[in-house]
This record gives structure tokens, sequence and C-alpha cells, in this order.
């Protein structure tokens, strides 16, 4: 009798942790609705918020021709400073890349070659395989999207769907349309998808696993399709630094390694 009161008091233990995992930590009812213009201010607030990130994790690029995936740590200083480090087996260093709004240096260690000029298109597109200007390429890595642009306009559309706000704008000279759907407790934006005049998606971006830092929700997990392109570059991260007041940019190319100009 004693055992079969303690397998039901197990069971029921177990049940109850079962139900609190599954109750969200804080229910939509209880979350306030914010209008559009507020929920936009506050989603740019948080974007500028972090001022300086490191993370490391894994980057696989796929394109209509081949898939390609390295560890990697990167170091960005806002607004215009970007460090990335791959890494191969065991750790070993492959190459470094440092770009600015001014310059771009990509190192190769294995063959102890740098090349640098400036950061054009065709550079930023070579190194990081997806065709996005420097300022969004910073805010993919650390999954965040500037909505400078909405501040001061109404959305073509906004609605709340279950546990999502979703903020549609159409621009009135391309007709291109961008969709943003917003956690509504943490404020994650948790996709973001660029549409053509004609209805096809253009850009499909997607953040997943949050963690909340310095009062922001920051995605573990990012994913950003150029789909015109054929390109996509997965971004899984296992550690996230922000803000942190040693957080800083060093990197010297090798007195003896050979210096090509781009």
């Amino acid at each position: 009798m004693k055992k079969y009161s303690l397998v039901l008091l197990l069971s029921g233990y177990l049940m109850i942790l079962f139900i609190s995992g599954c109750v969200p930590s804080k229910p939509t009812e209880e979350v306030e609705i914010l209008p559009a213009e507020r929920l936009v201010n506050k989603l740019e607030a948080n974007r500028r918020r972090i001022k300086s990130f490191e993370g490391a994790g894994s980057l696989t690029v796929q394109t209509s021709n081949n898939e390609n995936k390295a560890s990697f740590e990167t170091t960005l200083v806002k607004p215009d400073s970007m460090y990335l480090t791959i890494l191969g087996a065991f750790g070993i260093q492959l190459a470094q890349t440092l770009v600015t709004n001014d310059n771009f240096i990509f190192y190769d260690d294995l063959q102890n070659t740098a090349y640098q000029g400036q950061p054009s298109e065709d550079v930023l597109k070579n190194i990081f395989k997806i065709d996005l200007p420097f300022s969004d390429i910073i805010d993919a890595f650390v999954g965040s999207v500037n909505l400078t642009k909405h501040l001061y306009k109404q959305p073509t559309k906004y609605a709340v769907e279950y546990d999502k706000y979703i903020l549609t704008y159409v621009d009135s000279t391309t007709n291109y349309t961008s969709v943003y759907k917003i956690d509504i407790r943490n404020l994650g934006i948790t996709s973001f998808q660029v549409i053509d005049p004609n209805g096809d998606v253009a850009l499909d971006c997607k953040y997943s696993d949050f963690e909340i830092i310095e009062n922001v929700a920051v995605p573990y997990s990012i994913d950003i399709q150029n789909v015109k392109e054929g390109q996509t570059v997965s971004i899984k991260y296992k550690k996230i630094h922000a803000n942190a007041t040693d957080i800083s940019i060093d990197f010297k190319i090798p007195g003896d390694a050979t210096i090509i100009k781009w």
C-alpha cells in the first residue's frame, strides 16, 4: 500500500512539474497591448541599447551550389565595426575579418595572407555570403532589425494575433511590403519578411531561442534567407555577451604576412 501511494505521489508531482512548465510565465491576458507607435519606439530603443556584442557558435552558409558550416567568434562595436573569426577542427583559426564603414581586412591564417580594401557590396557579399548592406549584417549577427525608417510612420496594417504583434508596411514608392512579427511578452522580433510587388518573399528572417540580455530579448538562433539570390545564413550561438565594459576589437596583421590590396 505504501509503495502504491508513493507511486501516486511521484506521478502527481511530475504532473504538476509538467503542467507548470507548460504554463507561460506571463499570460497574454496580463500583458499590456501597445499601440503601434509605442511598440515601434520600444523595439528601436531595444535595438540601440546593445552597443557592443560578443558571441560564439556555429555558422552555416547555404547557396544554390554548396553548403559550408564552421565554428565562429564575433565581436561587434556599434555603429560600424565588426570582427569575425572562423575556426576549424580543434579550434584552429582559419581566417579573420575586420570590417568597418571605411575599410576591410580579410586575413587567411593558413596562407598568412591579408587582403585589404574598401568594403564594397561585392566584397561584403564574398565575405559574408549574403547580399546585405553592412549595417544590416551587423544587425543580423546581433539578431536585431532596424526600424528607424518606421519611427514616424503608421503601419499599413497592425494586428495582434494570439501572442504576436504583426506590423505591416507597404513602401509606396517600390510597392515592397515589410512584415514584422513580435512576441507580445518579451518584445523579441520572431520573424521579418520582405515581399516583392508580385507577392513573392524576397527576404525571410527568423529568430528564436531568446534570452533577456540588458533588458533586451536577444535570439540565440538566427536564420536569414535571401530567397531571390538563393542564399541562406544560419547562426546558432552557444554564448553571448553584450555591453560588457571590456569588449573591444584588437586585430593586427602579423608583420610577416603578405598584404594584397583589393
